[in-house]
């Protein structure tokens, strides 16, 4: 991967704790390069081939550059991923209090692997909403400094740990150690975020707050061949939609629309007001056939008909010490390419036209690509690119690069292989193949 691109990588992985985060970085990088957010409130306003244009909701976003054509007549090249990953989200009332510690209650989010969260120096991250005159108003918050640990039991207290595995039951052990006191009434957390969001404390009405790991994103290996992040589910397919579509506005104006759609909630089922389930991306989908130049006659429908949607997430890589958990002839390497991602029901959304259409912008892009089938005495997990698929009625792809420790609170994946997705995107959303 070229110096400039890792470094990229690795700083959106780094600013990025939380969803509302992700996104948030996701749109100052899109304004950066000449896109305006579109107000979902305002009145229909023209968009000409060539605008560029974001939609923000939460930890979601949206964004779009116009074709060259209606997308009624051009179709769209639409590519998905989702901002949220596995963690540990702390309760609204949290406080707890024992032989004089103060512990954080958390409910885990999304499938969490316990174990990989204990003993580590936590920060925490989140939106808080305070008070604005006689409404309210959302604040990003980011305390970055280690605030929160969760302790295991000691060896001599648990002997049989290594032989057994570490069993936490969720309500009792993940609490987060966060201070010493006995004052009873005390609401340090508050008093915190109260001073990270410039208001008093009485000012602070809610949040949406998480832990996580502080550790940034590394590169390691023998020879700088491996990355580790906590997030890279999903956030390495984010980055790699942002780095391809602002690629692609260097290309010649294509005939079709691109858009890139980051959801949020893709963890626990993406039914929520702004998760791939909703009628949010199709809404934003309909304004632009509608406002778009030239003849949207037919509209949405006649769009789709002609589009192709590419949902990127995280595939598994085969593990050195489990090979047996894969399918011999779908076992994806690291650092050996993007990765397709069939499955006979539809927990991902590849078909054979898909699986093609994919290889050909593998070949244009001149990247490697693989195949992933799950074993078939094995339960699939799934992704954005059936739901949204099944909604709008498009064509889907199901891709993602190789990766290892996927729902730890630190994964890793191959160096090699962000730029080669970034290539292949670019060139679908410049409007290749």
């Amino acid at each position: 991967m070229a110096p400039a691109l890792l470094d990229r990588f690795r700083s959106f992985l780094d600013a990025s704790p939380t969803s509302f985060h992700a996104a948030r970085v996701a749109a100052d990088l899109l304004e950066a390069r000449g896109y305006t957010a579109l107000d979902e409130r305002s009145a229909p306003s023209a968009l000409p081939a060539g605008a560029r244009r974001y939609v923000l909701r939460g930890g979601s976003i949206v964004a779009f550059r116009v074709g060259g054509q209606n997308p009624a007549e051009g179709g769209f090249r639409l590519a998905a991923a989702h901002t949220d990953s596995p963690n540990l989200r702390i309760k609204p009332r949290p406080h707890l209090r024992d032989h004089g510690y103060v512990r954080l209650g958390v409910e885990p989010y999304g499938g969490v692997i316990h174990a990989t969260w204990m003993d580590r120096d936590l920060g925490i991250a989140g939106r808080v909403i305070v008070r604005d005159g006689a409404g309210q108003r959302a604040t990003l918050v980011d305390l970055r400094r280690p605030l929160c640990r969760i302790p295991t039991l000691a060896i001599h207290l648990n002997r049989q740990v290594n032989e057994e595995g570490m069993k936490l039951n969720a309500q009792k052990d993940l609490p987060a150690l966060f201070a010493l006191s006995d004052d009873k009434t005390a609401e340090p957390l508050r008093d915190l975020l109260a001073e990270a969001a410039g208001v008093s404390p009485d000012a602070l009405l809610a949040w949406d707050l998480g832990l996580y790991d502080l550790t940034p994103a590394v590169v390691s290996g023998v020879n700088g061949e491996f990355l580790h992040s906590a997030r890279l589910d999903n956030l390495a397919s984010c980055h790699a939609g942002l780095e391809a579509l602002l690629a692609s506005d260097d290309a010649n104006l294509p005939a079709s629309t691109a858009v890139l759609a980051l959801f949020d909630h893709e963890e626990i089922g993406s039914t929520s007001e702004r998760g791939a389930q909703s009628a949010w991306f199709e809404h934003v989908l309909e304004r632009i056939v509608r406002d778009g130049a030239g003849s949207n006659a037919g509209g949405l429908s006649r769009a789709l008909t002609q589009s192709w949607l590419i949902s990127a997430d995280m595939a598994h890589a085969v593990h050195p010490a489990h090979g047996d958990k894969h399918d011999g002839e779908h076992m994806p390497k690291l650092n050996a390419g993007p990765v397709v991602k069939q499955h006979t029901a539809q927990r991902y959304g590849t078909e054979a036209d898909g699986a093609a259409f994919f290889f050909r912008l593998c070949e244009q892009a001149e990247v490697p690509a693989q195949w992933f089938v799950n074993r078939s005495d094995l339960a699939c997990g799934s992704t954005v690119g059936p739901l949204v698929a099944a909604r709008l009625g498009v064509r889907a792809i199901d891709v993602g690069n190789p990766m290892l420790s996927m729902h730890s609170a630190r994964e890793m994946c191959g160096t090699g292989d962000h730029a080669r997705m970034v290539a292949a995107l670019r060139g679908y959303m410049a409007g290749l193949a």
